[in-house]
C-alpha cells in the first residue's frame, strides 16, 4: 500500500496562498497557491526573507506592523489587514495571518503565513463608512434640531441644533435614558401612539405636528415634529424626531399682527382726517375766495405811493398761500379712482416744468434733464403724476439757499421691468431723525407757516396706487436725491401688452 504524505498534502489543501517561515523570517516552503499568485517556482522563494517577497524591501517590518514577530512574542495566532498592489498593479487588501508552530518545548518552530484577499470586503467596508460619515455630516449640519433614541428612551444621537434647542450636551443627553422627560407628561407615549397608528402618516410615520417640549432648564417650547420609527429586521429598534423652533415664527406672526392692526387703525383715522380735512376745506375755501377779491380790488384802487399798498399786496399773498393749503387739502381727502392712460414719463416730466413755468423758487436754480432716450412707457394717472413731480420739485426748489442745481434723470431696466426716476437737488439735506417720518402725512422740516407736511404723504400714496416705490437715495448738507421706480409697461411683438 502506498504511503500517503499526509503532511505535504495538508499544506498543499490550503485554501489560501501559504508560506511556512522559520523564526527569523526566512522562507521554508511555499504553498502552490502562492507560487501561482506570484508566478515563481519555491527554488526562487526558500532561503529569502518574507519581506524581500512580499514588499520587495531589504529591512523588515517594524514591530508593530508584523504579525510575524506578535506570534514569536505571544506564541498565538496574529493577523493584520495589509493595502497592497497585486500582480496585476490593482489595489489588493490582504489579511494576513500567522499561525505559530510550536515545538515539544513550547517553543515558537515556525510560523505558518497565509494570505487572505479581503479586497472585496474591505472596500464595501469603505464606501459604507463614507454613508455613514456622509450621514453624520447631514444631521450634524442640519438647522434642524435631529434627535434619535431607542425604545427604552436612551438617547443614541443629539445633533447639534437638538442640543442647542434642548440644552443638554453630549455628555449629558447621549446614552442617557432622559428622551421622556424631552416632553410635557404624557407626550412622549402619544408620540409613540400616534406613530403606530396609520391615520397621522402610516404606521412607524408621524407627519408634521406642532407640539410642546421641554428644555433642560424646564422651560416649554413650542415646536413643529416629524417623527419615524425605525426598523430592523421588522422590529421596533429605535426613533428619530426632526424638531424645528416655532418661537421666531410665532414672534413674526406676532409683530405682523401688531403692525395689522396699527395699519387699520391708521386707515381708519387717516380716512376720518380725511372726511375733517374736506369739511374744513370747503368751509374755508368760500371765505378765503371772498377776501382775496375784495383785497384785490383794493389793491386797484389804491394810488401808487399808498402806504396800505405793500400791506394789501401782503394779504392777496397769504391768501393765495391758504388756498394752496386748502386745495392739498381737498386733494388729500378725494377718494377718486385712478385714471388709467398710456404716457410715455419723459413727457409727463416736460409737462410738469411747462405747468411750473416760471415760477418764482426756480428763479436762481438750474435745471439739468438727463433723460434716457429709450421709450419709458407707464401706464396710470398723468395728473396724478405731474402732481408727485411738482412737490418733489418744489420741496427741492425749498431746500436750495440761493443759486443751485435740481437734476432730473430717467432711465429704465427692461429685463426687470422698471422705470427709475431721479431728482437730485444741491440743497440743505434732510435731517437724519426726520428721514424715518418724511412720507407721513402733516409731517413737515419747512418752518412754521412754509408747508403743511401733506405734500410727501401724498407722493407716496400716489405712488404706491401706480405699483412703485419712492424712497430717499441719498441725502447729505451737499444735496439730496430721491428715487421714484414705476413698473415699465411692456411691449410685446403684437404691439403694446
Amino acid at each position: 500500500m502506498e504511503t500517503l504524505d499526509w503532511h505535504e498534502k495538508l499544506f498543499e489543501s490550503l485554501s489560501f496562498p501559504t508560506l511556512i517561515l522559520a523564526p527569523d523570517m526566512t522562507i521554508v516552503a511555499a504553498s502552490k497557491r502562492f507560487l501561482n499568485k506570484y508566478s515563481s517556482h519555491e527554488k526562487q522563494l526558500v532561503g529569502k526573507k518574507c519581506y524581500q517577497i512580499l514588499y520587495q524591501s531589504e529591512k523588515p517590518c517594524s514591530q508593530l506592523s508584523c504579525p510575524l514577530r506578535l506570534t514569536l512574542i505571544d506564541k498565538k495566532r496574529m493577523s493584520i489587514i495589509k493595502k497592497t498592489t497585486g500582480p496585476d498593479g490593482e489595489e489588493v487588501y490582504e489579511d494576513r495571518v500567522c499561525s505559530p508552530i510550536l515545538d515539544s518545548n513550547g517553543d515558537v518552530a515556525y510560523v505558518i503565513l497565509s494570505l487572505r484577499d479581503v479586497t472585496k470586503t474591505k472596500l464595501l467596508e469603505i464606501e459604507i463608512q463614507k454613508t455613514n460619515e456622509f450621514l453624520e455630516n447631514i444631521i450634524g449640519s442640519s438647522a434642524a434640531a435631529i434627535l434619535v433614541a431607542d425604545m427604552k428612551g436612551v438617547i443614541l444621537r443629539m445633533n447639534e441644533s437638538a442640543r442647542k434647542l434642548f440644552g443638554y450636551t453630549d455628555k449629558v443627553a447621549v446614552g442617557t435614558s432622559i428622551a421622556e422627560y424631552l416632553y410635557t407628561p404624557g407626550g412622549a407615549r402619544s408620540i409613540m401612539k400616534k406613530l403606530r397608528s396609520p391615520d397621522y402618516g402610516g404606521v412607524g410615520k408621524l407627519y408634521t405636528t406642532e407640539m410642546t417640549i421641554i428644555n433642560s432648564p424646564g422651560e416649554e417650547i413650542p415646536v413643529e415634529m416629524t417623527a419615524a420609527i425605525i426598523y430592523q429586521d421588522g422590529k421596533e429598534v429605535a426613533t428619530m424626531g426632526v424638531y424645528n423652533d416655532l418661537r421666531p415664527k410665532i414672534e413674526i406672526e406676532k409683530k405682523l399682527k401688531e403692525a395689522e392692526r396699527i395699519k387699520l387703525e391708521q386707515s381708519n383715522k387717516m380716512a376720518s382726517l380725511g372726511q375733517l380735512a374736506a369739511g374744513v376745506a370747503h368751509e374755508i375755501n368760500n371765505p378765503l375766495s371772498g377776501i382775496l377779491i375784495d383785497a384785490s380790488l383794493i389793491l386797484e384802487e389804491l394810488d401808487e405811493d399808498s402806504s396800505m399798498k405793500n400791506d394789501i399786496q401782503n394779504i392777496i399773498v397769504d391768501t393765495h398761500r391758504c388756498k394752496d393749503i386748502v386745495k392739498n387739502l381737498l386733494a388729500y381727502s378725494r377718494q377718486t379712482e385712478m385714471k388709467r392712460e398710456l404716457f410715455n414719463i419723459n413727457d409727463v416730466i416736460e409737462q410738469t416744468f411747462a405747468f411750473l413755468g416760471h415760477h418764482a423758487l426756480l428763479q436762481n436754480i438750474t435745471i439739468n434733464k438727463e433723460f434716457s432716450s429709450s421709450m419709458l412707457m407707464c401706464e396710470g394717472d398723468k395728473n396724478q403724476l405731474v402732481q408727485v413731480f411738482t412737490n418733489i420739485i418744489i420741496n427741492a426748489a425749498h431746500a436750495i439757499t440761493g443759486k443751485g442745481n435740481i437734476t432730473i434723470r430717467s432711465s429704465r431696466d427692461k429685463p426687470e421691468g422698471k422705470i427709475y426716476i431721479e431728482f437730485s437737488d444741491t440743497g440743505c439735506g434732510i435731517p437724519k431723525e426726520a428721514l424715518p417720518k418724511i412720507f407721513d402725512h402733516f409731517f413737515t422740516t419747512k418752518e412754521e407757516g412754509k408747508g403743511t407736511g401733506l405734500g410727501l404723504g401724498t407722493v407716496k400714496s400716489i405712488i404706491e396706487k401706480h405699483g412703485g416705490k419712492i424712497k430717499v437715495k441719498y441725502t447729505s448738507p451737499e444735496g439730496t436725491t430721491f428715487l421714484i421706480e414705476l413698473p415699465l409697461f411692456k411691449v410685446t411683438e403684437n404691439g403694446l401688452a
